[in-house]
């Protein structure tokens, strides 16, 4: 007789189901076969053990596992639960006609607690849409994939628990897990631009930056307020939409990043990676193609404090993912591919010292080595940045006042007018933020009359702005106007969006 249960194995995001057929005849031996890997393979010596814990012997027979379809390499301990109910199914302790409704998955330890996994979220999302409408997880892991809808999720600690569930007895009920609700993700504490004195300008391009999903780079000297008023930008983003939610949710549970999380991301990622992060921490990779940090900012944002210590090497990698907002990871047999639609941040000092331009310290620094310094960070991937803005010395007078700037919430609430704006604009497009415009979409959405053409086609020629600048000035200038509620770009819009624009005169 030949029993089988359902579970599934995650390709990057895409999840492939993975029957699990066992089948008992005579002889002896017990074999695992259909491209497992080592972990796969050292699963049967788990779960032999954890079934004589509950008193459960293997008979001396000849088992044979297959693990299908047999062309897609398996990998990790997530299918023990599976293959252990495919053995008690063939020992005739569980009765098969419930098992083709679950997916169950889950790694056993040597007494029959259940640990967890990776992927649950993706694979109940995906796994729903065969037609599996039960899914038993580890605990823990269950609980990030509650938010599902149309889907049964069962969260078990120990085997006891998924024999009872499968048998169909009354304390199953109790295993089925519900989201609570009121817990939100906070990847990291956000400031509060009420905290920040002064630098008017900063906290316009920032607001600029968050409402339309521009890259944004700050300039200055030490102790000017970069990094503080960066890290307040999480204050001032709107929650994610449902969509985004689920988008950004998968990546952080196939990276192990959501275990014990109740439900759907709700806040936005904020990621700050060290300068000494390695290129695979960054754009994903590794044995099993994990996602890196630019896939965990995805639908929120990747800050590089000083960026000119990042190495110029993996600064040049970021531009492909920057204009494609994917990251594609190849493999011999597969490849993998990420989503990367984030928010790029990052800041600098305009010297080696730091004092280039600064009111009160003298800069050391000669112009060659200003320009060697500059140069850390290509032309390339200054282009792809939307907003240059050098950030000023704050004077004594504000730095010591007591009074407070404008809070994040009001500035949060113009923020999500506008973002509200872009959504029923781009409602059809499947984008949500002026940033992720394309051409073609640039030309319907941001059209100019004769007089501001011919007033962008002067500066054009002035500053020798590129093809990709110029559709990142016309972009910026729609948020611009949609901050504004303006339906049209005015020239006063694409006049502030040129000030931005500090790196390409090298004006600060």
């Amino acid at each position: 007789m030949i029993c089988k249960t359902y579970a599934a194995a995650c390709i990057g995001l895409q999840v492939v189901a993975v029957t699990v057929e066992t089948d008992m005849s005579q002889g002896v031996g017990i074999y695992i076969v259909g491209m497992p890997d080592i972990a796969v393979k050292e699963s049967l010596m788990r779960v032999t053990t954890a079934l004589r814990s509950y008193g459960y012997s293997i008979p001396g027979k000849r088992i044979v596992i297959n693990l299908a379809p047999a062309d897609i390499r398996k990998e990790g301990s997530s299918f023990d639960l599976a293959i252990a109910v495919a053995l008690l199914c063939a020992m005739e302790v569980l009765p098969p006609v419930r098992l083709p409704e679950f997916i169950i998955m889950g790694e056993l330890a040597l007494d029959g607690k259940v640990r967890d996994i990776y992927g649950a979220l993706p694979v109940a999302d995906s796994c729903r849409d065969l037609g599996f409408k039960r899914f038993i997880f580890p605990h823990d892991s269950a609980m990030e994939a509650v938010d599902i809808d149309g889907a049964t999720i069962y969260g078990v600690r120990t085997l006891a628990d998924v024999i009872a569930i499968l048998s169909g007895t009354g304390e199953s009920e109790s295993l089925v897990l519900r989201r609570t609700g009121g817990e939100v993700f906070t990847p990291e504490a956000a400031g509060d631009f009420k905290d920040v004195k002064g630098q008017l300008q900063a906290r316009r391009g920032l607001e600029i930056a968050a409402a339309g999903g521009h890259n944004l780079i700050l300039i200055g000297s030490p102790g000017c307020g970069k990094t503080m008023m960066a890290g307040c930008l999480p204050s001032i983003l709107p929650p994610m939409t449902k969509e985004e939610s689920v988008q950004t949710s998968k990546i952080y549970s196939v990276a192990g990043k959501s275990i014990g999380r109740s439900g759907l991301l709700r806040e936005r990622p904020f990621r700050s990676p060290h300068n000494s992060a390695s290129i695979v921490s960054m754009l994903g990779g590794g044995t099993m193609a994990m996602p890196g940090e630019i896939s965990l900012a995805h639908n929120g944002v990747l800050y590089l404090d000083e960026i000119t210590l990042f190495s110029r090497s993996m600064l040049d990698l970021l531009r492909q993912p920057i204009e494609d907002g994917k990251i594609v990871i190849s493999r011999v047999r597969y490849r993998v591919e990420y989503p990367c639609e984030f928010m790029f941040v990052a800041s600098m000092n305009p010297c080696p010292c730091g004092y280039y331009g600064d009111p009160v310290h003298r800069c050391k620094c000669s112009e060659r080595e200003i320009a060697h310094y500059l140069s850390r960070v290509s032309g390339p991937l200054m282009d792809r940045i939307d907003m240059h803005i050098y950030v000023e010395r704050v004077p004594s007078g504000l730095l010591v006042s007591e009074t407070e700037a404008e809070p994040s919430s009001a500035i949060a609430a113009r923020v999500a007018k506008a973002r509200a704006v872009q959504q029923a604009r781009f409602a059809a497009d499947g984008i949500f933020t002026n940033a992720a415009m394309n051409a073609e979409m640039i030309t319907r959405y941001c059209r100019l009359d004769s007089s501001q053409s011919e007033f962008l086609d002067k500066i054009i020629d002035k500053l020798g702005i590129s093809a990709r600048a110029y559709s990142r000035i016309l972009k910026l200038s729609r948020t611009i106007a949609d901050l504004a509620g303006l339906e049209q770009i005015s020239r006063e819009c694409i006049a502030e969006a040129l000030q931005y624009r500090n790196l390409d005169r090298f004006a600060w």
